[in-house]
């Protein structure tokens, strides 16, 4: 099969910790050709899709990337397309999902494009708010300093569209620095953010739970350092092996099932506590560090399910 991947530059991956680098290097595996796009590489003509796309070639040992000469290849000449730009959502990530829209009829486009507009990672949570903490998304600044006294004088104020724990903050009731914080996070009021009561688990760590069609594929635990609240691999958390409790399996499989419906087909769902703090649609990761726990290559099971799909959809 032909798999190309829509994302950012291709000499920015980390072999060891990238999950697309897994993915490429699972597809390579068994054979499959992976070609590499930037977003703004994808163009359409009428409804027609195509793509200026290099072959790419990864592997352990250096040089681990390598890419060939660059081709103008129509869209349905690839079994699946992987999107995989990094966050922010921005105005160039909308246009890529709607270009997408005209390509998904023919070839497998992961995860759906038009889920993917419609799941912004912190709000589309909400649509399983009773497995949440206590959360508010607002503008008014004098409703969020109320909200932080409701939940015991303590939260975390987040960016809409911000990832890889970026602009995560402490909010405490009586610090002279929330004010500017909630000024900075809102732009004077003028702008939504989100607020959630601080859950004290987090120091015990988060867990990412890979989801693979509505189903876990595996978790890993993320354990913050000492010296801060956020326990993303990108901001210096360490990894760890983990399993799911029953009740994060009963979360695992209700928000799966929407999931799976949407076609958000691989998706990191972040637990503290046995609570959903955010539903990662975009380009999720960890899958490496899940391998290393299970002793198995687990992108070998992705891979193998976007064979089947693809197979399913042009019904071969």
């Amino acid at each position: 099969m032909r798999f190309l991947f829509v994302m950012d530059p291709a000499q920015g991956m980390q072999p060891t910790k990238d999950t697309s680098f897994a993915f490429m290097r699972a597809a390579r595996a068994r054979g499959h050709e992976c070609w590499h796009a930037l977003p703004r590489e994808v163009s359409n003509r009428g409804g027609e899709v195509a793509v200026l796309a290099r072959p790419i070639a990864v592997q352990n040992a250096a040089p681990s990337i390598t890419l060939g000469s660059a081709a103008y290849i129509a869209s349905r000449d690839f079994d699946a397309i992987f999107i995989r730009k990094d966050p922010p959502f921005d105005s160039d990530y909308l246009h890529l999902t709607q270009q997408l829209d005209l390509a998904k009829a023919k070839t497998l486009v992961l995860n759906d494009p038009a889920a993917l507009r419609d799941a912004n990672e912190k709000l589309f949570a909400f649509h399983f708010s009773k497995f949440m903490p206590d959360s508010l998304v607002t503008s008014d600044r004098d409703a969020i300093f109320e909200f932080v006294k409701s939940v015991g004088g303590k939260a975390v104020i987040k960016p809409l569209d911000g990832a890889g724990g970026s602009g995560v903050l402490a909010l405490t009731t009586g610090d002279k620095n929330a004010r500017a914080i909630v000024d900075i996070h809102t732009h004077e009021g003028t702008q939504l953010a989100l607020v959630q009561e601080f859950q004290p688990g987090i120091t015990e760590g988060d867990k990412r739970v890979l989801m693979l069609d509505g189903k876990p594929l595996g978790a890993i635990l993320r354990v913050p350092r000492a010296d801060d609240i956020r326990a993303n691999i990108h901001v210096g958390g360490s990894v760890y092996a983990t399993s799911l409790t029953p009740v994060e399996e009963e979360l695992a499989r209700e928000v799966g099932q929407e999931l799976a419906k949407r076609g958000l087909w691989f998706v990191g769902l972040d637990l503290i506590g046995g609570k959903l703090i955010e539903v990662n649609v975009t380009s999720p990761t960890g899958i490496q560090e899940l391998s290393g726990f299970l002793k198995r290559p687990a992108e070998d099971d992705v891979i193998a399910w976007v064979e089947e799909k693809s197979r399913q959809l042009r019904g071969a």
